[in-house]
């Protein structure tokens, strides 16, 4: 555990509070209001999304990977919603067994994960065929002024936030094999121009999904709270 993951998640509230004032929080009501039936969010961070699931949600499950974040987010859930099942576990190595879940949640997370593409191998193993993923996602922009600002001051952008904020997303998750079945351009408000380039969807697992999970070792996992 670094120095820089606890003071992030010390200050992740804080850095967000404007983007999630102006708009944020709004998207990602409308976001959750999709999700039905067995639910999984990775990189629960702080549990922000937590507020908006509702009672056509079965069970929830959100994984965290950082110690200091998942302390966080295993407070909020205690208080907002004790029934969520809280794990320790990355994005690449999802501790699940193929076609677990109906829907798969991220939020600001794919701009972090260490592998993009073996997230969304593993999204889209636990999913059952037709299983949805809803995101919203910093993205790539398509305006090339933008995305070569996004390249000069990415380093900036990992040493702060720690994330990516010039990845093609929207592309990697295609490449992983799901269908696009909405997609949003949109900007992150009362954020700096190059980390505002956003995409907000959906995109459906396809029917045949493949089977290459390499659990983690039962020592690394938390029990439900």
């Amino acid at each position: 555990m670094t120095l820089r993951a606890k003071l992030f998640a010390l200050t992740y509230d804080r850095q967000m509070a404007k983007t999630e004032k102006a708009g944020l929080r709004a998207l990602r009501e409308g976001l959750i209001a999709g999700a039905t039936g067995h639910v999984l969010e990775i990189g629960g961070g702080t549990g922000a999304n937590l507020p908006y699931y509702g009672p056509a949600v079965e069970s929830l499950t959100m994984t965290e990977p950082q110690p200091p974040m998942l302390r966080r987010l295993q407070h909020r859930v205690r208080a907002q919603a004790p029934a969520t099942k809280v794990l320790r576990a990355p994005a690449e190595d999802l501790p699940f067994d193929d076609h677990t879940f109906d829907v798969a949640v991220s939020t600001l997370v794919l701009c972090g994960v260490d592998d993009q593409p073996r997230a969304l191998r593993e999204l889209r193993r636990v999913l059952r065929p037709g299983g949805r993923l809803l995101f919203i996602e910093h993205v790539r922009s398509g305006d090339p002024g933008t995305a070569r600002l996004q390249d000069r001051l990415n380093w900036l952008n990992r040493l702060v936030v720690c994330c990516d904020c010039n990845r093609p997303t929207l592309d990697s998750i295609q490449e992983a094999g799901f269908i696009i079945t909405r997609a949003e351009h949109t900007a992150l408000p009362k954020a700096p121009k190059f980390v505002s380039p956003a995409i907000m969807g959906s995109a459906t697992a396809p029917a045949l999904a493949p089977s290459t999970h390499s659990p983690l070792a039962a020592g690394d996992r938390l029990g439900p709270m």
